[in-house]
């Protein structure tokens, strides 16, 4: 196969870092950019003058160099467009969040197998080498059953017009825990308060339940004075302490945990034992994520295979961010997803 002749939709935030990532793919060609910015389109041609420019996302999606093509636009333009690069015979490389609803991805996912072409989801967490290590670790039964995810992301700003910090901060995590807890979600309830007279909730306390004893939490934050990136998982074997925010040891793995004492003759007097054992730091990949979310998007191609995010997980990351959407509306309520 010759190499993948890629087009990408949007170079505001997220766009020109996908660019830069593509470009350097061993198999791929970026052919062509698109925003609806003049200054934009001009900031890429001036870093890329090979690379094509067009103001009209349609004209992109219509141009037969191209094969496939990465979409970094508002949430609200994802379904629109990928329905039309899919049905112009073109794979499909979304950001995250997938879409709006899971109606929506329902429909792009029964597409892109109706066309037998490839649907990936940017959830570009799962490729940066700490996440990466806790699902392998995970994988190899070293955490044991997973009992609790629990995740804090807060900063001060940026605050979003069109999705509020649920949409906007939680699919980062959302996706962790999807990749780590290898059932689907049960419930979701959400509460969360929108200030300074919008409608828009800037902070919200999401929780997730699951089959079993499993529970996840996430605490999302567009006010907070300091940023904060750090999750705790914990499994019967082992728990893990992740913060992005630290320079080189991200993952402290402790071996710590508890066993509960199920003999008649003894549970009252020996109730609760805990085990109290090391703490270390794994060495980690340092690999850029966005470098990997491109192999991976290439790769898949290439090789005719499902993407590691294929758009079934994007749909179930939606699926529980559009349940906590409905629990916010309805002051906390459980929202079944079943």
């Amino acid at each position: 196969m010759s190499a993948v002749r890629i087009g990408i939709i949007g170079a505001g935030y997220w766009g020109p870092n996908m660019v830069r990532n593509f470009m350097i793919q061993k198999d791929c060609e970026v052919r062509a950019v698109a925003d609806l910015m003049e200054k934009r389109r001009q900031f890429i041609a001036s870093r890329y003058p090979t690379v094509k420019t067009y103001e009209r996302a349609e004209d992109l999606i219509a141009d037969a160099e191209i094969d496939a093509v990465v979409i970094a636009t508002p949430v609200e333009t994802h379904a629109p467009l990928a329905t039309l690069a899919l049905n112009s015979g073109k794979h499909v490389l979304l950001e995250k969040p997938m879409c709006s609803s899971a109606a929506e991805c329902d429909k792009l996912i029964a597409l892109a197998e109706q066309k037998d072409l490839r649907l990936m989801v940017d959830h570009t967490f799962l490729y940066t080498g700490a996440v990466r290590k806790i699902c392998a670790m995970a994988d190899a039964g070293e955490l044991g059953d997973i009992l609790y995810f629990d995740s804090v992301r807060v900063n001060l700003g940026l605050f979003q017009h069109d999705v509020n910090v649920i949409w906007d901060l939680a699919p980062h995590d959302v996706s962790i825990m999807d990749a780590l807890i290898k059932r689907p979600a049960k419930t979701v309830s959400a509460l969360g308060t929108a200030h300074f007279g919008t409608k828009v909730e800037n902070i919200a306390y999401v929780t997730v339940t699951f089959d079993g004893a499993a529970i996840a939490h996430f605490h999302v934050n567009w006010l907070a004075p300091v940023k904060v990136r750090t999750t705790l998982i914990g499994g019967t074997k082992k728990m893990i302490v992740y913060d992005d925010t630290e320079p080189s040891e991200k993952i402290k793995v402790y071996d710590k945990g508890v066993s509960i004492e199920t003999n008649v003759e003894t549970i009252h007097r020996n109730l609760v034992e805990y085990r109290i054992g090391d703490m270390y730091a794994p060495r980690l990949d340092s690999t850029e994520a966005l470098d990997l979310v491109a192999r991976e998007y290439i790769g898949c191609i290439r090789e005719h295979r499902e993407p590691l995010t294929d758009g079934k997980a994007g749909r179930r990351v939606v699926a529980v961010l559009e349940a906590a959407n409905k629990s916010l509306s309805q002051g906390g309520v459980p929202i079944s997803l079943s």
